[in-house]
């Protein structure tokens, strides 16, 4: 296997637009109290912006995930939501997230099943010898659903926010039915599809099984996917939050073709797309817990064997009211969120200095820091939300910042001591709170 990391890649540096500066000049004020999370939100809040982001010549912008040096679909969108709610007035976020949004448009044309890019066409991989159909703008070729889907769901929560058009050319048209091609004949992945991926370095969760086509699946209507968000391989492959992920990521769409790009002939073929993969999630996706009740699945292979876990990525399960696929109040959410967070779930664990979820990417033991965010996102109670911020604030290792895991009897002992989206989603669960009066 020949894979690597390269030296950190230094970012241009430019100053903060100047409503990032103002909420950081806000939180100074209203976090006073608390200066431990003061100083981690102050050092969190715009990490996306001073250590990983690159203003290019074409008008497009760069973000790399932090400790490599290659530009994640879904990382980078997550690295930078967290600043559209200041964008409105703001020419210079603007700027940013428009340039991200071109970027993402340039890479789903350049190919639709690949997560990662690079800034150029200069031939970096993860694994050379990845066995796939490699491009020299390609990072990584794992075809993840949720990819697809983080490049509308940027799109669309930038348009709503600042009302701005000008990401609408006929490029990005011609992305968005790349990713509804790609849905398309990902319905259909054992007959239809052309994607193989392979990779010979002996770890199970980073390959695709059956010569690199994955295990069997039925029918569903669902999108086949063959990575999780964590970047491991699925073990069935309809991945139910990434398909609800889609569902939403259609629903997105129908409105840029009804209300910019004026074709309903098109609007109805997303609502039919749609409405094929929710059938499917509401068909194949609900399991009967004996506990719990029905319960989402992680994963299913439409021929009823299930996987019930969560994991720590976005999307799972317990981020399903976070993207927009139903309320935190429904039902069916709260019987998967009380079996997510309990010891059913195999990647929850608890330890001496935290609780929460974990992933098959990091060791056992391990707790995420972004599973403990996005816990503090979709919890519904004050209370829930203090203890979750609490927690975050006391597991940084003293280090200032989010990581990625940790074990849950010592928070010293973490991976990724630069990741970026972490810091982001950190940041979005404090200033919510913040705004809403609970800190």
């Amino acid at each position: 296997m020949e894979q690597f990391r390269l030296p950190k890649i230094p970012m241009p540096k430019f100053e903060l637009p100047q409503a990032v500066q103002a909420a950081l000049a806000e939180a100074d004020k209203e976090l006073a109290h608390r200066p431990k999370l003061l100083q981690l939100f102050k050092n969190c809040f715009p990490n996306t912006l001073e250590t990983t982001t690159k203003l290019l010549d074409d008008g497009t912008t760069f973000v790399i995930t932090g400790d490599i040096p290659a530009s994640w679909l879904r990382d980078s969108v997550e690295q930078v939501v967290h600043y559209i709610p200041f964008a409105k007035e703001d020419k210079d976020l603007q700027r940013i997230i428009g340039g991200l949004i071109k970027r993402h448009v340039q890479y789903v044309r350049i190919d639709p099943y690949a997560n990662a890019f690079n800034e150029s066409a200069n031939d970096w991989h993860w694994n050379k010898n990845d066995g796939t159909e490699m491009s020299p703008w390609v990072w990584e070729r794992k075809f993840e659903i949720d990819s697809l889907c983080f490049v509308v769901r940027l799109a669309y929560l930038y348009w709503k926010e600042t009302e701005s058009t000008d990401i609408f050319d006929e490029d990005f048209r011609i992305a968005m039915e790349e990713i509804v091609k790609v849905f398309r004949t990902e319905q259909y992945h054992m007959e239809q599809s052309p994607y193989r991926f392979g990779r010979d370095n002996g770890i199970a969760h980073d390959t695709l099984q059956n010569k690199g086509l994955g295990m069997p699946v039925n029918y569903t209507g669902m999108v086949w996917s063959g990575f999780r968000s964590s970047d491991d391989a699925c073990d069935f492959h309809y991945n139910i939050p990434g398909n609800m992920f889609a569902v939403v990521a259609l629903r997105q769409m129908q409105e840029f073709f009804e209300w910019i790009f004026r074709d309903q002939d098109y609007v109805r073929e997303l609502k039919n797309l749609e409405q094929e993969i929710d059938r499917g999630i509401a068909l194949y996706g609900v399991y009967r817990h004996p506990e719990f009740g029905p319960i989402y699945a992680y994963e299913t292979d439409g021929f009823g064997n299930h996987c019930l876990m969560d994991d720590a990525g976005t999307p799972g399960l317990m981020s399903i009211p976070y993207l927009g696929y139903t309320s935190a109040d429904d039902p069916i959410y709260q019987n998967t969120r009380r079996f997510a967070l309990s010891k059913e779930n195999p990647f929850y664990y608890e330890g001496t200095a935290a609780k929460g979820i974990g992933s098959p990417h990091t060791p056992p033991n391990y707790v995420w820091h972004m599973a403990l965010s996005m816990q503090g996102l979709t919890a519904q109670s004050k209370e829930e939300k203090l203890e979750l911020i609490a927690m975050l604030e006391n597991t940084d290792a003293d280090t200032g910042y989010m990581h990625e895991g940790f074990h849950a009897d010592d928070p010293t002992v973490f991976t990724r001591k630069w990741f970026a989206w972490s810091n982001s989603l950190f940041s979005q669960l404090v200033y919510k709170s913040m705004k809403e009066g609970i800190l």
